[in-house]
Order: structure tokens, then sequence, then C-alpha cells
């Protein structure tokens, strides 16, 4: 089964694409989307009371990840999308669990600001959302704009390594087939796999930790090779 995307603007294109996705939306991420948990625990681990801001949150799962105990330490927690349909699972979600101080804003990445103004969120999470961005450069440095002095920013997606290190980027090398398939793959969801996450992470913000890994996608693990992803 296929979804064709359109529309003209980038929210009509991810309504039109993940509108007759939204039931299903997470049980189907959760076995494509590699390394969500492992980023919850990291920033949760560090990060609790304040203002969290999930930027391309969709319908709040990452919430669910991260775990009550978490998402009730904070004061307030923004889930900031564009694609309506699933927002609307993420008012449900948090309809279900109580989650009062967490607010559901359609709005672009880029240009968002919580009601605290600049400079008050205390964390900032992209989980597998910059891919999907296009100018993802632009909601990198808004979010850094939008952090405290100690804030965190926390990012989990898909990429691939540039095919020489340099000063910047993780340390894994992938193959030519990864370089090549993968973002061509990819591309026609309008996901668009970057060697150039990493080194502009890496030039804008203090690394803590850094998790490169890579998974085989559902029901193609066998015949191609895995896909990256990095925490």
């Amino acid at each position: 089964v296929c979804h064709s995307v359109r529309g003209a603007t980038h929210k009509e294109r991810l309504d039109s694409f993940y509108g007759a996705q939204a039931d299903g939306y997470d049980e189907f991420r959760r076995r494509l989307l590699n390394g969500r948990e492992q980023l919850m625990d990291a920033v949760g681990s560090r990060a609790q009371g304040g203002i969290w801001v999930d930027m391309g949150g969709g319908t709040g799962a990452n919430l669910d990840m991260a775990g009550d105990e978490v998402v009730m330490s904070f004061a307030r927690i923004y889930i900031v999308d564009l694609c309506s349909p699933l927002l609307q699972k993420a008012r449900e979600r948090c309809a279900e669990r109580g989650w009062h101080h967490v607010e559901i804003v359609e709005a672009d990445a880029t240009t968002w600001v919580p009601d605290e103004g600049l400079g008050r969120a205390d964390l900032v999470t992209f989980s597998y959302s910059l891919s999907m961005i296009p100018d993802w450069f632009a909601a990198i440095d808004h979010a850094i704009q939008l952090l405290e002095p100690t804030g965190l920013l926390g990012v989990v997606d898909f990429y691939v390594a540039r095919k020489y290190a340099g000063s910047r980027g993780g340390a894994a090398r992938h193959s030519y087939v990864q370089r090549s398939l993968w973002p061509y793959y990819f591309a026609h969801d309008d996901v668009h796999l970057s060697s150039d996450h990493l080194p502009y992470l890496q030039s804008k913000m203090e690394v803590i930790e850094l998790v490169e890994a890579s998974a085989g996608l559902p029901y193609l693990r066998f015949l191609l090779p895995p896909v990256p992803y990095y925490v």
C-alpha cells in the first residue's frame, strides 16, 4: 500500500501523506525508528524540570517513551508539529494520560516561539524530525535560540556519513551503497538523509554523548544494508 504526497506547502504534504497513516503511525514507527528510547533515557536523566519543547513531536509518542515520571517533572511541555492528523493523536494521548501541562502546537519548528519567549527552554528534542524539515539548519539555529544557556538539545535521526572524515562529524564510515541508496530511497517520502547533520550540530553545541548505529528496515533487513542513525 502506498501513500501519495500531495500539496503546495510543506504542511499540506505532511497532512496528505500522514493523514491516512495516523491510526497506525506509532506501531509501524516503533519498528522503523530506532534509538528513540535511548534518546529519551539520555535526556530524561539530565534534564528534568522546567520547559521541554519536542520539535516535530507528532503523536506525542516520545513522552510515552520518556515515561510518566519524567513527563510530570516538567512544568510545561510543548509538542510542536505541522501535521494536523498526528497532532490530533497527541491530544488524545495527553488527555488519556492526564498530562494537562502538555500543550499541542501546530507550528513551524523554524519560527515558533513559546509564550515564555526565547532563551527559556531547558530541553529541545528532535526525534526523526530534522530529516523531514526542509530548512533543518534553520530549525537547529532556532532551537538553540529557544534554549537557556545550560539547556540541552537532543537529536535522533537517520543520516549518512560524509565520504571522507573531517574535523567534525561522527567516527562511523558508511559504504557507498548506504550513502547512495538510503538518501534516494527515503527522499520519495520527503525524508532527507544528510551527511551534514552531525557536523552542523557539532559546530553549534558541545557534544555530551554521541552514538552512531545502524538497523535494518522492517521486512527488508535481510535484503538491504542497514540504515544508519545517530543519537
